[in-house]
């Protein structure tokens, strides 16, 4: 049962990065609005584990920058 969830998943994540590339070369109307959505998530997705890794990624990124 898992595995048919991630390769729904994985369906998912591919269809969308197939819109946006198709929607960059002026798609359907339908396929933009896929492509705006699925841009948005990763946009969230990206903020989101920004602010969950923060405290942890600025000391190791100050220890860096300190070398």
């Amino acid at each position: 049962m898992a595995v048919l969830v991630l390769i729904g998943i994985l369906v998912l994540v591919v269809g969308g990065c197939v819109c946006v590339v198709w929607a960059s070369r002026g798609g359907p109307r339908w396929v933009r609005g896929v492509a705006y959505v699925t841009l948005t998530a990763g946009e969230v997705l990206r903020k989101s584990s920004r602010s969950n890794g923060k405290s942890g990624g600025q000391s190791s990124s100050s220890g860096d920058d300190g070398s």
